[in-house]
């Protein structure tokens, strides 16, 4: 069957994890990446762990079915085959620090007169226009400046990193979207366009309603733990052997819960008659269900709670997690076997589509270069002996 990008061919100039993210979500929507790799070294996520018999299973899960290339750009051979290379591609993406592209040459103002159809996709810490465009930026310092880390974590805790890369895969995330919008429109108008997307600005667009709140009483939002700012009862418990999660998100779903864990009574208390009072009286709130949920077991009360309709679950542990029926009903663990590290399960497309086949199986990561000649003689008409002289001279 076949998939929505298929036709689509990108040619990925990014590395270690906010452009190759964004590839591999096209990639799984059937557009063919082809990595542009420094000849030799590759990308610098094939010397990130962790590592299996010699493969970096962090390379190894967002780049899974891309091809590679090696192309040395800092000759004018390479140049000069990028160049002819890049007519080729509907769709370009890097994430190098503003201003490197044009030292090259290959900035979207150049590229752009060769072909006007390109999109050109651009993931940078801080944008390419502004004060800080040409600033060195990591995941970290995207998730601090942003105003992630100042609201995540307990108060009066040290300020908090999101145990994920936050920074980076929203990014992706975002350059995904504005890519296929820019195909879009492209489809309507012929023309190409450049697609810029900072990591800054991404953090900023998911601060929620942090922003509105600070509007409203002039006092910077801070961490609270894993509880919500606005409602109540939303967060974890303690049972009586570990956290579960409960969630209600209206009056409803209040009463429902405490039917449901024999409190009755909490329902006739008048601190708790609204949301807005639940909130305000959080504390007494958490005390009096505390009492009751130190009785049972984790799995007793989710069972209860699940049973009457109430959102609520277990905090899954990682191996937990790859257990999980739901996921598990999902596809969202896939297995790649790769010729180095063998089988290696990685998380799976989360954009289900009726008319996409969905597969439990993901083809291998590229070697660096490994599609030199495959990919030069298709679209440039080389042959095999002219390709093998290219690595000999330094070009690939």
């Amino acid at each position: 069957m076949k998939k929505p990008l298929e036709g689509i061919r990108i040619l990925d100039m990014s590395r270690v994890l906010a452009g190759p993210f964004c590839t591999m979500i096209l990639s799984d929507l059937g557009a063919e990446v082809i990595k542009v790799e420094v000849p030799g070294e590759g990308d610098d996520a094939r010397s990130f762990g962790p590592f299996k018999d010699g493969q970096s299973l962090y390379f190894l899960s967002i780049n899974r079915e891309k091809k590679s290339i090696s192309l040395n750009l800092k000759t004018a051979r390479g140049l000069a085959i990028f160049r002819d290379l890049v007519k080729h591609f509907d769709v370009l993406v890097e994430n190098f620090r503003p201003g490197t592209m044009e030292k090259l040459g290959l900035g979207y103002d150049a590229l752009k007169e060769l072909h006007p159809g390109l999109i050109y996709a651009a993931s940078s810490g801080y944008g390419h226009t502004g004060p800080s465009s040409t600033k060195a930026s990591y995941d970290i310092l995207a998730q601090a400046m942003g105003g992630i880390m100042s609201i995540t974590g307990w108060p009066g805790s040290p300020p908090t990193r999101v145990g994920m890369s936050l920074g980076d895969i929203t990014a992706s995330l975002y350059a995904a979207i504005g890519i296929l919008a820019a195909l879009q429109h492209r489809h309507g108008t012929g023309l190409g366009q450049k697609v810029d997307v900072s990591m800054l600005d991404c953090q900023v667009s998911i601060l929620e309603n942090a922003i509105t709140r600070y509007q409203v009483d002039g006092v910077p939002p801070g961490p609270i733990g894993n509880r919500h700012p606005t409602i109540a009862p939303f967060q974890a418990f303690k049972a009586s052997d570990r956290y579960f999660v409960v969630a209600c998100g209206n009056n409803s779903l209040w009463q429902r819960l405490c039917r449901a864990i024999g409190r009755p009574d909490l329902l006739a208390d008048p601190a708790f008659a609204t949301n807005e009072l639940r909130t305000r009286n959080l504390p007494a709130l958490v005390e009096e269900l505390d009492k009751s949920f130190c009785r049972k077991t984790a799995a007793e009360w989710v069972s209860l709670i699940d049973a009457a309709g109430v959102p609520c679950g277990p905090i899954n542990p990682i191996d937990k997690v790859l257990e999980e029926p739901q996921v598990r009903a999902r596809q969202m663990v896939v297995e790649v076997d790769d010729r180095q590290a063998g089988k290696v399960q990685i998380a799976g497309n989360p954009i289900k589509m009726s008319l996409m086949e969905d597969r439990l199986w993901r083809g291998p990561a590229p070697a660096v270069g490994e599609h030199n000649v495959e990919v030069l003689s298709t679209l440039l008409g080389m042959s095999r002996q002219e390709v093998e002289a290219l690595g000999r001279e330094g070009v690939s």
